[in-house]
């Protein structure tokens, strides 16, 4: 409202002359103003002193400025409120709630900042860090590995000799939002008594297991999984639609050809394993067979491990239409597996870095094992 051009005491002054018998009208004329101007004011203020008058309008202006902070704190209020419903504690975070507040309720970007408790001077902040490599690499690692977390993501970062800090690669993860859902192990009451143990050289232990899929067309494939306990090293990653006992035998001939045979075979309890003929086969090797108890396949640990890495990675991830598709990629995974996989058991280490096998040219180095993973087309 426009301030009135009288002060107190002339108001004052041509109420007393209104008293006194000198018309509206004239005065209303004389002083350029409407009638209802004086009207007003006699209803107001008639009767008042100068001095009382004056103490009312700072009472007036007392109000208004009282009101004016009840809405400011009422608004204040009612922005807190909204944003209590989600936390924010870095500047990042408060610097999008402030931009909230200023689009939602119009606000000055001084007070949205005072609301969120962000100084000015972080508002204005620009940062200058350039983490697009970080995003570049974590991208290519989240599209080849998509059911690994941080720890094997920047294992393999480092192994790869960037030197990168692990905090700055861990925020770069949070914000592309690449962290996967917690598994929560299910409980079980009687745990192992006898934990695994790694054999101390090579070809002492191995572990087999079987694995299932289906291809396309519904078709069953089998695949056998065989790794030396010592090194985690997978020797075999075989699919096949039918596997016997004796396609089991001869898959082992033909590693006994490469690396030789094992002192023991740590297996299952499945018909494979507890046929004639594999038996025979491995008394005739004097290989000792150590079946787990059934029910507990936790004991062949390492080997279920493997196959847990091998359905994310191969079975789970894609669609295959036959089994050459199957075979190929099971290949260049397995050398991926061998060569670049760091093991926490192993002091971050590959099976093949950690204890390197003699006959080495039976598993040529692959330059391209990890383009060939990703471009693969499987139709």
């Amino acid at each position: 409202m426009k301030k009135s051009r009288f002060t107190e005491s002339q108001i004052i002054k041509i109420l007393k002359e209104n008293e006194q018998g000198r018309a509206v009208g004239d005065i209303a004329r004389e002083l350029g103003i409407d009638k209802s101007t004086i009207y007003y004011w006699r209803k107001k203020y008639g009767g008042m002193e100068t001095r009382e008058l004056k103490r009312l309008k700072e009472l007036e202006e007392e109000n208004r400025k009282l009101k004016q902070m009840y809405a400011d704190a009422s608004l204040d209020n009612q922005m807190l409120k909204d944003l209590l419903s989600k936390k924010f504690l870095r500047p990042s975070d408060k610097k999008h709630r402030a931009v909230y507040l200023i689009k939602e309720y119009q606000v000055s970007i001084k007070r949205a900042c005072d609301v969120v408790g962000l100084t000015r001077s972080m508002w204005y902040y620009q940062t200058k860090r350039d983490d697009r490599e970080v995003i570049d690499k974590l991208s290519e690692l989240a599209t080849k590995l998509p059911t690994r977390g941080f720890d094997e993501y920047y294992k393999r970062i480092r192994r790869e000799g960037h030197k990168w800090n692990r905090k700055r690669v861990l925020r770069v993860y949070r914000k592309m939002k690449l962290k996967l859902r917690r598994k929560h192990k299910k409980r079980i009451t009687d745990r192992v008594k006898h934990p695994l143990e790694a054999p101390e050289a090579l070809n002492q232990v191995w572990s087999m297991d079987f694995m299932s899929d289906i291809l396309s067309d519904g078709r069953k494939v089998r695949i056998l999984n065989i790794m030396d306990d010592c090194n985690r090293e997978a020797l075999a990653v075989n699919p096949e639609l039918n596997y016997p006992a004796k396609k089991v035998v001869e898959t082992l001939e033909q590693l006994e050809e490469e690396i030789g045979l094992p002192e023991t075979i740590r297996c299952d309890n499945g018909p494979e394993f507890i046929s004639k003929t594999f038996n025979d086969w491995c008394k005739r090797k004097r290989i000792e067979i150590r079946y787990i108890q059934p029910g507990k396949p936790m004991q062949n640990g390492y080997i279920e491990r493997l196959n847990r890495f091998y359905r994310e990675d191969i079975l789970d991830a894609y669609w295959f239409n036959d089994l050459h598709q199957l075979r190929s990629l099971s290949n260049t995974w397995m050398e991926d597996y061998n060569n670049n996989h760091p093991h926490q058991s192993l002091g971050n280490k590959s099976p093949r870095e950690y204890k390197p096998r003699l006959g080495e040219e039976f598993f040529p180095q692959s330059n391209d094992i990890n383009e060939n993973l990703l471009n693969l087309e499987v139709s």
